[in-house]
């Protein structure tokens, strides 16, 4: 029973997380920038988790050497990388900007045998071709529906996660992950209401549906996810959570579909299926 719960809640971070490309579409369509959008979901978000964690007895805030490198990470590495998926959905689909975002797993893998000493083997090198094979089937397959500017842009953002993850594990070994999360959230949120405000492209929604959206994109598309995977990751384990969590970039495809009417080619299926494939032989 802990297993399929711990499965199920899983599956829930993952198909939460995969709503934030579509939420991102319906935010910019309702005329909301990346830094509003960016920020109402950081210190909304860091709310919730602040008041979970604290109402679990779990807050701990860091100090030191600890908290610099967890808002360094927050403000530089995570923040970062959301601006740069929700400038990837300016150019793509929500689908494909997913599924190219999640090719960090096998990045990460890449890192970490290069700075943590974690050895490359024949399943690592065959992951990673399996992954830059999908991307690459994605993008050459329909050249007119991919815009190889958002393929660049996600990927860079895959990139920068992926140092994100090796940093906080070499850096932060000690730290627990709710722990680090509650910084980094506060941390991107500050940056950027620092950016939106310096550029001024910082407001505030006006309407009940940009701010229906913007709660949908804290809720739904954070808190939530965070929430129900740091749960299930304690039933079944890192691995098999990593694993479970390849559902995200299919889920953020379907309702791609179903909600924006985006369309989904063949060629998006199976180069899909070979980013997946690459994760899940990494993570397996």
């Amino acid at each position: 029973m802990g297993d399929r719960l711990g499965t199920g809640l899983v599956l829930v971070s993952a198909v939460g997380f995969g709503t934030l490309g579509i939420f991102g579409k319906l935010a910019a369509a309702a005329g909301l920038s990346i830094p509003t959008i960016l920020s109402f979901r950081f210190l909304l978000a860091t709310v919730l988790v602040w008041g979970w964690l604290g109402a679990r007895g779990e807050l701990s805030p860091l100090s030191g050497r600890s908290l610099v490198v967890g808002l360094g990470l927050g403000s530089l590495g995570y923040a970062a990388v959301s601006a740069l998926y929700f400038v990837g959905l300016e150019f793509m689909t929500a689908g494909l900007t997913g599924i190219v975002l999640f090719t960090y797993p096998v990045i990460v893998v890449v890192l970490a045998a290069a700075f943590l000493d974690e050895p490359i083997t024949r399943r690592t090198v065959f992951a990673l071709v399996l992954a830059v094979a999908g991307v690459g089937l994605i993008t050459g397959g329909d050249p007119a529906g991919v815009d190889v500017r958002g393929v660049l842009v996600v990927l860079l953002g895959a990139f920068i996660y992926a140092t994100y993850i090796v940093v906080s594990r070499r850096q932060l070994a000690t730290v627990d992950s709710r722990t680090l999360t509650a910084h980094v959230l506060p941390a991107a949120a500050v940056s950027f209401v620092v950016v939106g405000s310096a550029t001024g492209q910082l407001s505030v929604p006006t309407t009940p549906w940009s701010w229906g959206v913007v709660l949908a994109i804290a809720v739904l598309g954070t808190a939530v996810p965070i929430f129900t995977f740091f749960a299930g990751l304690s039933r079944i384990g890192a691995s098999r959570a990593s694993i479970v969590s390849t559902v995200e970039p299919a889920a953020t495809l379907v309702l791609g579909a179903l909600v924006l009417d985006e369309p989904v080619m063949v060629v998006t299926v199976l180069g899909g299926a070979l980013v997946l494939s690459g994760v899940v032989l990494v993570e397996g």
